[in-house]
């Protein structure tokens, strides 16, 4: 759990239909694939973190965005997160699929908004 001096962390995902589940991961484990492995199926399309279609919105805690091709201070300003090339840094409560939203965010700043949104 975050703060108590691991590594291992929980995700709590929130889905459309109101349900929510909560798998765990450790630092190195990119959200999706934590999701994925727990046997949820969240939408993805490039995973290197280039498109939108894996958005979340981040409800709390922190993400690392090192491996992302295309995220920008104001998508974390703005509490999106591109789960597909992010991994935890602390326990994470996230909103699934708001790849609309993320990309309704990117063209309201002048940010790259790709394809497939």
């Amino acid at each position: 759990m975050a703060g108590d001096g691991t590594d291992t962390f929980h995700i709590t995902f929130e889905f459309p239909d109101g349900s929510e589940h909560t798998v765990t991961t450790d630092r190195d484990e990119y959200v999706l694939a934590a999701a994925r492995r727990a046997g949820l199926d969240l939408p993805s399309r490039c995973e290197v973190g280039w498109d939108l279609t894996c958005a979340v919105r981040v409800l709390d805690g922190e993400l690392d965005h090192t491996d992302a091709q295309r995220y920008f201070p104001a998508d974390q300003q703005a509490g999106f997160a591109l789960i597909c090339r992010a991994t935890p840094r602390a326990d994470l409560r996230l909103r699934t699929h708001q790849a609309i939203a993320m990309r309704d965010h990117r063209l309201a700043h002048r940010l790259p908004t790709p394809y497939g949104v």
